[in-house]
This record gives structure tokens, C-alpha cells and sequence, in this order.
């Protein structure tokens, strides 16, 4: 860390001389008074040559941003997607180069001019110290633009644009937070209380309501947590695990979370249990950490604790409900039957969930609609429709349970009915599962799961088709 503060200094210094060398001052920020003014300093930054300068106005840039209204920000990133593009003219003579002498060196020609310049505006503003962190809130910025362009109907070009100025950050951010720059670090209550807050903060599956419950998650013998950290951004987390040591595989959240409860001794356990991942940073959308994160906590935890034989998640389901209601309201549902919609219709009660033979009736209709939500309801793509189920089961895990009413929680409710999965690493099968799933979409599911699936169905064509349209 001293060495990476040393750096940050050092970048510090040439950006002061590099001032110095530009003739701006820190006053100059008041002079760029709108978001065209900061577009020419844009322009400005990727003709320079000079790295002091460059380092310099890269600061000062990002610093106006930074103090822009949001009104003034998105009309700033808007014009950087629709005037930093790549050079038509130039694209076409590379074109027309290679194609006169289609070579490896005239196709790096053809690739550099097709690069937009607005690739080369984020590198260099990436020079700037906290310029990494600056540009990933940026990126946060620009989820709101395309959202308000497509709001407001823009003209095609412009979304386009706004689209290709995305994929630039997304392109760019893989390569600068891939998996060889990670650090994975344990969180526990010796951990600074500037981070602890934000992992208060950035829990997006179950919420932590004070600083007791965070203690009751990270302190005792039995729970765990794990992070990923970049160098330049030195406190903030990227994605974060926590983790239950068990002896069995747990069917439901409450108890996991429940307060009062009896530790199980850590050298003892035979399972550890995945109850919660939480994303951190959303100008990182798009680029993968979790699959990295799950499978190196399998691996340290496996050398720490030599009793654990079983690695688990307990995971939500959050689209599970709008796919049922949808279905119970369809004209010709393709993953219920006919006798289940009937019975879900005891879901409109309100005591479904205290009344146990109503209970009990919902449960064994709700079963087999799970089972046909993982299994057979398709996206355009071919995949699973739940987003948590593409994650896992593109990880290599297998759908090991489905469990009714895993989480009696309001969010829970609302979300899934309640319903919970558990997805199972199981190390051996991991690459297997991987493979057969990315190739051939196949859903690795146990046993328990696949029986759950009822025979009398419409064939899973349609179900795809369906979920196409």
C-alpha cells in the first residue's frame, strides 16, 4: 500500500508541474463554465503530447466535472458520444488499404483508425490520480443518459452513440480490472470502519440495518466474509461474499441472519454456505468478478478448514415472481398446468402463508413451477430468464434445491413468493458443468429438481418462443 501511496504522490507532482507547463491554474476551472467548454479541453487533452501536461489537464478536467450539476454532466457525456467518434475518412482509407494488401500490419492500421477517440479520451483522463475511480462514476452517469435519451426518444444516431460510448468504458474497464490486478481480502471487525460502512452500504441482497448486524455477520467463528479490491481504488470494494460455515445445507435465510443464535465451532463445519454477493460498484456493470471471487474463497476456505466438503449458495430468485404471475394470468401457460394455475390462485389470499393447508397446497404447486422457471422458460438468447441462475450456472455450479419459503422477508415476498435456491460447487464438476452449459445451454440440475418438473407440459419450444416474443 505504501508503494501505490508513493505512486499516487508521484503522479501528484507531475500533474502540479504539469500545471505549471499549460499555463492553467486551479482558478481556470471557474472559466469552463459549461459543458462545450469542457469538451474543448477534451479535445485539448488527447492532441497533447507531453505526459506532465497531459496528467495535468486530465485533473482539471475531471475536476470540473465533478462539479457539474447532473443536467450538466449528462449534456457533456452526450457530446462526447456524438463528436468522439472514430474518423470516417480515415476508416475508409485503412479499409481500402487493407483490402490492396489485406496484411496483419495493414489490419492494425484499419483496427487503430476504427478506435473512436473517445477510447483515447478515457485513457488519458485515466492518467490523472483518482482518475480510475472518477471515470467509474462517470460510467454511473452515462447509465442515466442512455436511460433519458431513450425516455425522451432521441434520434437513433444519438443512442447509438451514447450505446458506443458505453461499450468504449466497458471495453477499457475489463482490461484495467482484470482478474491479475485483484486482491482479495478477508473483511472482519479489525477491518477499517471506513470500509465496514460501505459494506453496510452496498449490500444489495439482504440489507444491514446497523452496525450489530454487521458484527453478527462478520465477527463470530462460523461466518466469513471476502472482498475484492483494486489498487486504484485502494477503499473501495468491488464485490463482496459473506459466507456461513454449517453442517448441513441451509433451506432458508432467516435463521442464517437471525440474532441470538448458537455459533457452530468453524473446524468443525462441514459446509459453507454463499448467502450473499453484492456488487459494489455500478460503473462496473458488465465486467466479471464474481466467478473469480466464489471459486478462490472456495479454494482459501478449502485450505483453512479442511472439514468443509460441501460449497453452497443460498441464493435469491428475483424474477421468479413476475415470471409466475404472468403465467398464472396466460391465456395458455406454457409452465403450469392447469390444476396449479387454479391452486396459485390461493396466492391472492392473504393468509396463504399462515393458513397451513393453504400453505401446504401452494407449496406443492409452486414446486413444479419452479422447476419449470429453471429448467425450460428460455430468454432470446437461449438462457435461463433468472439473472442470479445465469451467473452460477455459468460458473459451473449445479441447481442443487428449491426452497418454499426460504425467505419470509418482505423483500423476499415480493421478489420470489419466498422462494430460495441453493446452487452447489461441487469441484469436480465444476469445468464440466461450465462447458456444457456455455456450449450447449444445458441447466445442471440434481435430481430432487429435475423430478420436481411436471411430465404434462407444452414442449419446451414453445416456452422459448414464448419468452422470445
Amino acid at each position: 500500500m505504501a508503494a501505490i501511496s508513493f505512486l499516487g504522490d508521484l503522479i501528484q507532482t507531475i500533474s502540479d508541474r504539469g500545471r505549471d507547463l499549460i499555463g492553467l491554474a486551479r482558478t481556470d476551472l471557474a472559466r469552463t463554465a459549461n459543458p462545450a467548454d469542457l469538451a474543448r479541453l477534451c479535445e485539448d487533452l488527447i492532441s497533447r503530447r507531453g505526459e506532465a501536461s497531459g496528467v495535468a489537464l486530465a485533473r482539471l478536467i475531471l475536476d470540473r466535472y465533478a462539479v457539474f450539476p447532473l443536467e450538466e454532466r449528462l449534456a457533456f457525456l452526450e457530446h462526447i458520444a456524438t463528436e468522439f467518434g472514430a474518423d470516417h475518412d480515415s476508416v475508409d482509407a485503412a479499409i481500402a488499404a487493407y483490402r490492396a494488401e489485406p496484411t496483419r500490419a495493414r489490419l492494425g492500421m484499419l483496427h487503430e483508425a476504427a478506435e473512436p477517440r473517445s477510447q483515447e479520451l478515457i485513457r488519458r483522463l485515466n492518467l490523472a490520480r483518482g482518475g480510475t475511480l472518477a471515470l467509474v462514476r462517470m460510467r454511473e452517469d452515462l447509465f442515466a443518459l442512455r436511460k433519458r435519451l431513450k425516455e425522451r426518444e432521441a434520434a437513433p444516431d444519438t443512442i447509438d452513440a451514447a450505446a458506443s460510448l458505453d461499450s468504449d468504458f466497458e471495453h477499457l474497464f475489463a482490461s484495467w480490472f482484470n482478474r491479475g490486478f485483484l486482491v482479495l481480502r478477508p473483511i472482519d471487525w479489525s477491518t477499517p470502519a471506513h470500509i465496514l460502512e460501505k459494506i453496510i452500504r452496498y449490500e444489495a441482497v439482504h440489507e444491514i440495518a446497523d452496525w450489530d448486524e454487521l458484527r453478527r455477520r462478520i465477527q463470530p467463528t462460523d461466518r466469513r466474509c471476502f472482498a475484492f479490491f483494486h489498487p486504484a481504488l485502494l477503499d473501495e470494494p468491488l464485490i463482496f461474499v459473506e459466507v456461513a460455515l454449517t453442517n448441513a445445507i441451509a433451506p432458508a435465510i432467516q435463521p442464517i441472519l437471525a440474532d441470538g443464535r448458537e455459533p457452530v465451532p468453524a473446524r468443525g463445519a462441514t459446509t459453507a454456505i454463499f448467502y450473499s454477493i453484492s456488487n459494489c460498484q455500478k460503473g462496473l456493470a458488465g465486467v466479471t468478478f464474481g466467478n473469480f471471487l466464489i471459486k478462490q474463497v472456495v479454494e482459501d476456505l478449502a485450505r483453512e478448514i479442511p472439514s468443509l466438503k460441501t460449497f453452497v449458495t443460498l441464493s435469491p430468485v428475483p424474477g421468479f415472481r413476475t415470471w409466475l404471475d404472468r403465467e398464472r394470468g396466460a391465456d395458455a401457460p406454457q409452465g403450469l398446468t392447469r390444476e396449479d394455475v387454479e391452486t396459485l390462485r390461493l396466492l391472492d389470499t392473504e393468509d396463504w402463508r399462515t393458513d397451513k393447508a393453504k400453505c401446504e397446497a401452494v407449496r406443492r404447486a409452486m414446486l413444479p413451477a419452479a422447476a419449470a422457471y429453471f429448467l425450460r422458460a428460455k430468454n432470446e438468447k437461449g438462457r435461463p430468464l433468472d439473472p442470479v441462475a445465469r451467473f452460477h450456472l455459468g460458473n459451473g455450479a449445479r441447481l442443487e434445491r428449491v426452497n418454499f419459503l426460504g425467505d419470509t422477508s418482505k423483500k423476499g415476498l415480493k421478489q420470489s413468493y419466498g422462494l430460495m435456491v441453493n446452487y452447489l460447487y461441487d469441484l469436480s464438476a465444476i469445468e464440466k458443468n461450465h462447458e456444457t452449459y456455455v456450449n450447449l445451454g444445458t441447466v445442471a440440475a440434481s435430481s430432487a429438481v429435475s423430478r420436481e418438473l411436471r411430465s404434462n407440459l407444452p414442449p419446451p419450444r414453445a416456452v422459448a418462443l414464448a419468452e422470445a416474443g
